[in-house]
């Protein structure tokens, strides 16, 4: 197990639909792509981490921020992020990949290790492991792990746009295909649907722009105690965006998604 390669790769585009530009705005004097992957970096098991973008020109801005950053980054389809994910993890002759999507500039290192670890102690029994089915972590620190041999098996199964564009519903919603196990917030708590530290629109960036500033400059590796902590002793930082807590994509596919219900989201009133 030890000589396996472990590749998280994090999608990222320019062009999202609700706040354009989002991975390439500040976050003291870098962007948040930039201290996003220094976060994920962090991880003590990883062997890699991959940006994984576009070929289309829109997202040159993404590969000059990984060559100035010495980041490895793939380039691939637009719209078909599993097509994406399966070339770079066979770019980098990945044996265990791991999705995180670029909108999580919060995400603690030491989440990604627990989801790495409850894999490795249990190899012999998953194909997939995430801490999303159920989520339980605050909304932002989104692992999901797949061995390549899953991944590939999805990459030449998946045929709904869906499917294609959200890279893993096939393998989670395929029970009788793959072997599911999750990691839940060792606390017992849930707040998936109470903290929200993802980012789709200006008050997600707001929020998380005031959150870094503040931790960043006391300790550069803060984490997740350390956001619960600050928002405890600043409830006013959870008003910024309180009314995108709870929203997100899954509510656009209820219809489509048989382990997902209505109660793991929000829809957005406008």
């Amino acid at each position: 197990m030890m000589n396996m390669k472990i590749v998280a790769i994090v999608q990222a585009r320019v062009n999202s639909t609700r706040l354009p530009g989002k991975v390439l705005l500040p976050l003291l004097s870098k962007s948040l792509l930039t201290r996003m992957v220094e976060r994920v970096k962090r991880s003590k098991l990883l062997h890699q981490v991959i940006v994984a973008t576009s070929t289309a020109s829109d997202d040159d801005p993404i590969e000059r921020e990984c060559i100035q950053n010495g980041f490895s980054f793939f380039r691939g389809d637009l719209l078909d992020l599993l097509d994406r994910h399966y070339r770079a993890a066979c770019e980098s002759d990945a044996d265990i990949v791991l999705k995180i999507p670029s909108d999580c500039p919060l995400i603690d290192p030491s989440i990604i290790d627990q989801v790495i670890l409850f894999y490795l102690e249990n190899a012999h029994r998953y194909d997939y492991v995430s801490n999303l089915h159920p989520a339980t972590f605050p909304d932002g620190n989104d692992v999901e792990l797949m061995t390549f041999p899953a991944l590939e098996k999805c990459w030449l199964e998946a045929t709904r746009p869906m499917e294609r564009e959200h890279t893993t519903p096939y393998i989670w919603e395929q029970t009788d295909k793959f072997r599911i196990g999750n990691v839940s917030w060792q606390t017992g708590l849930d707040y998936s649907m109470s903290h929200r530290w993802t980012i789709d629109y200006r008050e997600d960036y707001e929020l998380i722009k005031e959150i870094f500033e503040i931790l960043y400059k006391v300790n550069p590796e803060f984490t997740l105690e350390d956001i619960l902590d600050l928002l405890k002793s600043r409830p006013e930082l959870k008003e910024i965006n309180r009314h995108y807590v709870g929203v997100n994509w899954y509510r656009n596919h209820l219809n489509e998604l048989t382990t997902i219900s209505a109660e793991q989201t929000r829809q957005l009133i406008e």
